[in-house]
């Protein structure tokens, strides 16, 4: 088979393969048109959870299932053919034991195509991360805020402050590299703790809302397109301000059809002469 052409796609080895190198460029993507206009700039696409709150409108992450994540991870994958593919193992699919993680993982790869799955938890979930890893599933792991877990510890805020989060945090980071994860997100941690835990552990560091000395970076793309401009963390940067410029193009829109204007007759098909 001829390879003329082919565009090889990034794998989980090569981006743990990175730390040290160059800094990781990651973005999540739920679609396959934003995919294939993300693809050629990032190492890493991650299908998150967070679509539920990005495209649905829910107020959590919690309700996302796995048949969502795996439509819009075969959407992504359609999209693409540079990153790595990451899709989120959503809440209630894996925590139960590890072979449900089995299970969940591995109909997410089998029916999306992606590179690996990615999962919250520290210590708690070492044992499920070490299972899906050494029976084939590359894991992405998540510490510091954990969005699915959302509902037990207060809301989202950054963590790290005091010692005992400090050290918690530090614990699952560990636990979750020598379980045998090829990167991990480090969400919501303070500078200083997320600088450290970078330097301690072997595998790429992925940071949002964390340091700059993490060994890569990822923000919700919508974020980042400035598609939302009624709440804006402060780890998050706008680098366009797509939002008001939809609203301008759907406003001149409404004008045209309104006045009859659009479509003009080279927007009309007419009978052949």
């Amino acid at each position: 088979m001829s390879t003329v052409g082919h565009t090889k796609r990034i794998t989980p080895a090569a981006i743990e393969a990175m730390k040290g190198q160059r800094p990781i460029v990651s973005l999540t993507a739920y679609t396959t048109p934003i995919a294939r206009l993300l693809d050629p700039h990032c190492d890493l696409l991650l299908v998150g959870d967070s679509l539920g709150m990005v495209l649905y409108g829910m107020d959590t992450t919690v309700g996302v299932t796995l048949d969502m994540m795996i439509a819009h991870g075969q959407a992504v994958i359609r999209g693409t053919k540079h990153a790595c593919v990451i899709v989120d193992l959503p809440f209630g699919s894996y925590q139960e034991s590890k072979e449900q993680a089995f299970r969940s993982a591995a109909r997410i790869l089998k029916e999306t195509g992606c590179d690996g799955v990615k999962l919250e938890g520290g210590e708690e979930m070492a044992e499920t991360v070490a299972f899906l890893t050494s029976r084939g599933i590359p894991v992405f792991g998540h510490v510091g805020l954990m969005p699915q877990q959302v509902n037990t510890t207060g809301g989202y805020r950054s963590l790290g402050r005091s010692d005992k989060e400090a050290d918690k945090i530090r614990r699952d980071a560990k636990a979750i590299s020598a379980a045998g994860a090829f990167a991990m997100v480090i969400e919501g941690t303070i500078e200083p703790l997320a600088r450290e835990i970078t330097a301690a552990v072997a595998i790429p560091t992925i940071g949002i809302g964390a340091s700059a000395a993490c060994d890569g970076q990822i923000l919700v793309s919508d974020d980042m397109l400035g598609l939302f401009n009624d709440f804006k963390p402060r780890f998050v940067k706008h680098f366009a301000e797509l939002a008001p410029m939809v609203s301008k193009a759907a406003e001149a829109y409404a004008e045209e059809v309104k006045a009859r204007t659009f479509p003009a007759l080279e927007h009309t098909f007419q009978p052949k002469k």
